[in-house]
């Protein structure tokens, strides 16, 4: 096995990333610096969901999976990347014909829903973007996905409070991941994607570095 490439699909978190709106922003404050103490060290203040992050189903139910019981080996998986861009614009829905059109996943992978949002990210637009319909959300649990990530701020419209794509992923044990940028780097077929997130006690999510992979096998 050899990688050949790797894609980051991270933002970089800073004290003046965009942040969902309500959202703590982040805040960097030196707790010790190598002048004075002969190292660095950084307290860091920010919301659980800053910058590209996944949501665990605590985060809609309280008897949801917090973020450090979800299993690793759920979140490392064959990513399978549904281009939809040429079918969305502002506030319009994912729907499974779209998705239809371009996969069919299997049981285990991660889908990643490509709407080519991320480059609006540190604009207002990048908060009146495609959402996730109901019945993609179904659809996609039908065929065993259980992460979906998409290159937008949320998978519901932001500011509604109903969270309807939300729910009904987390019913089913779900994971969403938010907030990705440079999908149409992931040129390469069957790229493995690494979503790992830091295992925060009881939390409903945390930033992850995640990573397209190509492999060569």
């Amino acid at each position: 096995m050899r990688i050949r490439r790797i894609v980051d699909l991270t933002h970089v978190v800073s004290p003046d990333i965009q942040v969902y709106p309500g959202d703590p922003a982040p805040v960097f404050t030196t707790h010790a610096s190598v002048e004075t103490d002969g190292f660095d060290l950084t307290h860091i203040h920010m919301g659980s969901q800053t910058g590209t992050h996944i949501d665990a189903p605590r985060h809609v139910r309280r008897d949801g999976a917090p973020v450090d019981l979800l299993p690793p080996d759920g979140l490392v998986a064959r990513g399978v990347v549904f281009d939809v861009r040429e079918y969305v614009d502002d506030a319009s829905f994912v729907t499974p014909d779209m998705l239809r059109h371009e996969h069919v996943p299997a049981p285990g992978d991660i889908a990643i829903v490509h709407t080519g949002w991320a480059r609006y990210f540190g604009s207002d637009r990048y908060f009146d973007h495609p959402v996730l319909s109901v019945d993609a959300c179904r659809w996609l649990l039908e065929r065993g996905v259980r992460v979906v990530g998409i290159d937008a701020p949320s998978i519901d419209a932001t500011g509604d409070e109903t969270l309807a794509a939300h729910h009904i992923l987390a019913e089913e044990g779900a994971v969403i991941c938010e907030n990705l940028r440079n999908l149409e780097d992931v040129d390469f077929p069957d790229p493995l994607i690494s979503l790992l997130p830091i295992p925060f006690a009881g939390l409903d999510g945390s930033p992850v570095r995640a990573v397209a992979i190509d492999i060569e096998t």
